[in-house]
């Protein structure tokens, strides 16, 4: 089905998954400290030793890293599923004004609740709560609820649940986790009308805790998140979710540590049990000994440690003990992640990933908003180069303004480059925007999903003719505008050298050019454990690449999650890459990294991955070069 406007839903996740904080407060025994995500669980294996010991130990996602120990308290929580009701006729109007009254006082809730997070935590955070007031405003979910009252003349409360989730069900069944996750946000809100309409409490039990514990519980919506105060809520434990959910984000925010998706072994958990709570690796320890509340002890003070480590090299080149240069730049969703570019230390933005500007909303962004976007994040970063990947929609990304007919294989479908250039006044509004903002700072442009040379002209064209519009009314532009394309086929590494030519850098997004070289869906249980970053393949494709470059006079990036794995930097450092683009969160920790080997290390690693035919033998080496440069990150891993 088509989402329409609630495909608005799609990633507002990310402008908040650079939230987290270091160094907060002081828990029940540890000091509740989050710390970003650095690539290796930090596991201590004695604990999972001492089974015999009486500890029960659970696991479950980690979402929000820290360390807590305190008593539980299990919340139950009764969902409304509301019956269906038949009114007559006569009734209609009544249970619109209901409807309207209800949508009223939720959105008044919902304000409350984001002046709330505001106060608590920053504008940025209570931002959260936009795409639920955004359901409140959704014309299409809205006329449907009304469509069942009329014709199916039922309850303004049954027809809100029916038209709801058929909207939920519809998102959650999409195979994009952001996507997926707010079919959550979509039921929190749909709770929150019921019980307005119902007259019934909403959020109850939250808020009438008396001290501190962590909270157990089936499932806990943004909403019940929002509410917790952090000197009572020391941390909580859940049935169901995910490190995408709004629940996982705001926790992160708000500095809680949280282990959610325990599933059935979350009956294991009584109200007024001791736990211990790992939001490092998702471990769970039911009463605790002497010796496991020691050794968690130490991991928090180690944390510690090597975050003022981190900070201290905030300014410094990302360059090995040798003195070789990379480039470490940082991937943004929007121009709101500006602050979080400048606070991680990176040079600039390795990938502007544009889509989320126009997945983001009801109507797609004219010239003026895209070029207001793209100018604030190059004037704000100058003179930091910029690159712009242009329209990545398609495949998991939808967007309702482009009649899109349901494919089979959406991956390898109208996707890209191939539905710009078909989309082309869409295309050209975008390149025309990007041109403006050109003149502001170091802006590159960088097309996805290049699989030959004669789309790679094809967009130039179209680039060109934008080029000469500009001058004819006279708008400034650069010149000189550097211009990329991602190398996420195959074809495209085996045809480098011809796009080589033609352009002035390649950008390796690691995640399509692996999936698609190894035939191998990612996001497919059965067969992940044959996602092989380290596969010969992989490796030797990104050879021919950086190799292909090098001939041409162009450097060669990374911007796929390969660049931010600590394992695979040295590997890629050795083959020849020059810029590494990740999430800002992992700047600091891949910047010590490279700072903490020598070339000639990372250069022999490549040479013996070229030459194995192993992916396990490869990921061995690399793992044990990177925790010999930075045992730190990897103390205790398992």
């Amino acid at each position: 089905m088509r989402l329409g406007p609630l495909t608005q839903f799609s990633q507002k996740t990310n402008r908040y998954q650079a939230a987290e904080r270091a160094n907060r407060g002081v828990g029940d025994v540890f000091p509740l400290i989050a710390f970003p995500d650095f690539g290796a669980s930090i596991t201590l294996p004695r604990v999972l030793d001492r089974r015999n010991t009486g500890e029960k130990m659970l696991r479950g996602i980690p979402v929000s890293q820290g360390v807590s120990r305190s008593r539980v308290v299990v919340l139950n929580r009764t969902r409304i599923d509301p019956a269906k009701c038949d009114i007559a006729e006569p009734d209609l109007a009544r249970e619109e004004d209901r409807l309207q009254s209800s949508l009223a006082e939720t959105r008044r809730q919902i304000l409350s609740l984001q002046g709330r997070l505001r106060d608590a935590m920053g504008a940025k955070e209570a931002l959260i709560f936009d795409s639920h007031l955004l359901v409140l405003e959704d014309p299409m979910l809205l006329e449907e609820v009304s469509r069942f009252i009329r014709e199916d003349l039922v309850s303004a409360e049954y027809a809100f649940f029916k038209a709801s989730e058929k909207y939920a069900d519809a998102l959650a069944k999409v195979d994009d986790a952001y996507l997926s996750e707010r079919a959550a946000d979509i039921r929190d809100v749909t709770q929150r009308v019921l019980a307005n309409l119902m007259g019934r409490p909403t959020c109850a039990g939250l808020a009438d805790l008396t001290e501190p514990c962590i909270v157990v519980a089936h499932d806990l919506t943004p909403s019940d998140t929002a509410m917790m105060d952090p000197a009572k809520v020391l941390g909580f434990l859940t049935e169901v979710g995910s490190r995408t959910s709004h629940t996982a984000i705001l926790a992160r925010s708000l500095r809680i540590p949280a282990v959610l998706g325990l599933g059935g072994a979350i009956s294991e958990l009584n109200t007024g049990q001791s736990v211990l709570l790992d939001g490092f690796n998702g471990f769970v320890v039911i009463d605790p000994s002497k010796q496991t509340l020691f050794e968690y002890g130490q991991l928090v003070e180690r944390q510690t440690s090597i975050e003022k480590s981190l900070e201290v090299i905030h300014d410094d080149a990302a360059e090995t003990q040798d003195g070789h240069q990379i480039i470490l730049s940082a991937n943004i969703e929007r121009a709101a992640d500006i602050e979080s570019v400048l606070q991680c230390g990176a040079t600039g933005v390795g990938l502007f990933r544009t889509e989320f500007l126009f997945i983001n909303r009801s109507d797609l962004p004219d010239e003026e908003e895209q070029f207001a976007a793209y100018r604030q994040v190059t004037e704000s970063l100058a003179p930091a180069p910029v690159i712009i990947r242009t329209l990545d929609l398609g495949g998991d990304k939808l967007l309702s303004h482009v009649n899109v007919a349901e494919e089979m294989n959406p991956f390898l479908g109208w996707r890209a480059i191939r539905l710009c250039l078909e989309e082309k006044d869409l295309f050209r509004t975008q390149l025309r925007a990007i041109l403006r903002a050109s003149v502001f700072g170091d802006l590159k442009i960088m097309y996805p999903m290049v699989s030959g040379v004669e789309e790679l002209e094809a967009a130039n064209v179209l680039l060109d003719e934008c080029r000469e519009q500009l001058r004819a009314e006279d708008v400034a532009f650069a010149d000189a505008i550097e211009i990329g394309v991602m190398i996420e086929t195959p074809s495209a590494a085996m045809i480098a050298d011809s796009l080589a030519r033609r352009v002035q850098f390649f950008s390796i997004g690691t995640n399509d050019l692996i999936q698609y070289a190894l035939a191998v869906d990612r996001l497919n249980e059965k067969i992940a454990h044959l996602y092989e970053p380290t596969h010969p393949g992989i490796l030797r494709l990104i050879k021919a690449t950086v190799d292909a470059g090098q001939a041409n006079g162009i450097w060669t990036g990374v911007c796929g999650e390969m660049a931010g794995d600590l394992a695979a930097v040295p590997l890629l450092l050795g083959l020849g890459v020059a810029e590494l683009s990740v999430t800002p969160s992992m700047v600091p920790r891949v910047k010590m990294l490279i700072r903490s080997i020598e070339m000639s290390q990372a250069r022999e690693l490549a040479e013996f991955a070229l030459g194995s035919e192993s992916p396990k033998q490869i990921l061995a080496r690399a793992e044990a070069l990177a925790r010999a440069a930075v045992p730190s990150f990897f103390e205790g891993a398992a």
